[in-house]
């Protein structure tokens, strides 16, 4: 489904776009750490896509498209349908401490976007995101602040992050049911909570097309998901490594 839906975007792209347009594409390993007890860290391959013409976009792993904004020299807004994968939860066969425990799954949202930017730097966005796979069958409101700075070679890209999530959400993924408790694992029913998080890109270009990326993340987790018998860990942290090339067509 991911796949055909980046086929659509860029088909989309080479229809109604008149202008030429960088697109950067790599690929490297995503590590995610799991916040539940003797869970080992997440590591995957993960393509790298970015991607901006005014109608469709690819931010890393997450796909859009406009519908309504404007551009201007100085600043630039816009409101598109968004989906991104989410990816969290684990399997009974995970760790000793979760055997016993229905698998959750991790899942793939959709949703709004508003983005806005200004100087072509600083920029705010606000999602509004639903499981598309009715998994945790919920919604999350998802809102980032951030900055460019440079430093010789180096672009820095951070930001600050908000993730509200309601108390469906923070269930699926940090309760225990009653029929998967156990002496050392009591049944626990969480309320919705706030995740706060910091993170930056960090670009390092080797020539004119290709540089190498770093994505740095650290995420506290709600309250109500800190006090889940199911974690041993109050915070998530993730990274990205890869290789990128840009060019334009």
């Amino acid at each position: 489904m991911k796949f055909i839906l980046v086929c659509l975007l860029f088909l989309s792209a080479h229809l109604f776009a008149t202008e030429k347009h960088k697109l950067t594409i790599g690929l490297g390993p995503y590590i995610q750490s799991k916040p539940y007890k003797g869970a080992d860290d997440l590591i995957l391959p993960s393509p790298v896509i970015f991607y901006d013409n005014g109608i469709v976009y690819a931010r890393w792993s997450r796909f859009g498209l406009y519908f309504l904004g404007e551009k201007k020299e100085d600043y630039a807004w816009g409101f598109s349908l968004t989906v991104q994968p989410r990816t969290l939860g684990y399997k009974a066969s995970d760790s000793s401490y979760l055997r016993g425990m229905d698998e959750r799954k991790s899942s793939f949202e959709g949703g709004l976007a508003f983005s806005a930017s200004y100087q072509k730097s600083k920029y705010i966005e606000i999602m509004l995101l639903a499981d598309m796979l009715k998994n945790y069958n919920s919604w999350v409101l998802r809102t980032e602040i951030g900055d460019e700075y440079k430093a010789g070679n180096f672009t820095f890209y951070p930001s600050i992050i908000l993730l509200y999530q309601p108390k469906k959400f923070i269930n699926y993924y940090y309760g225990v049911k009653t029929t998967e408790a156990r002496a050392n694992r009591p049944a626990y029913t969480p309320g919705s909570g706030l995740e706060y998080g910091a993170q930056t890109y960090i670009k390092y270009p080797f020539n004119d097309n290709l540089s190498a990326l770093v994505n740095l993340r650290y995420d506290i987790l709600p309250k109500s998901a800190k006090d889940s018998p199911l974690t041993d860990k109050n915070h998530i942290y993730s990274g990205l490594f890869s290789l990128i090339y840009t060019f334009e067509y």
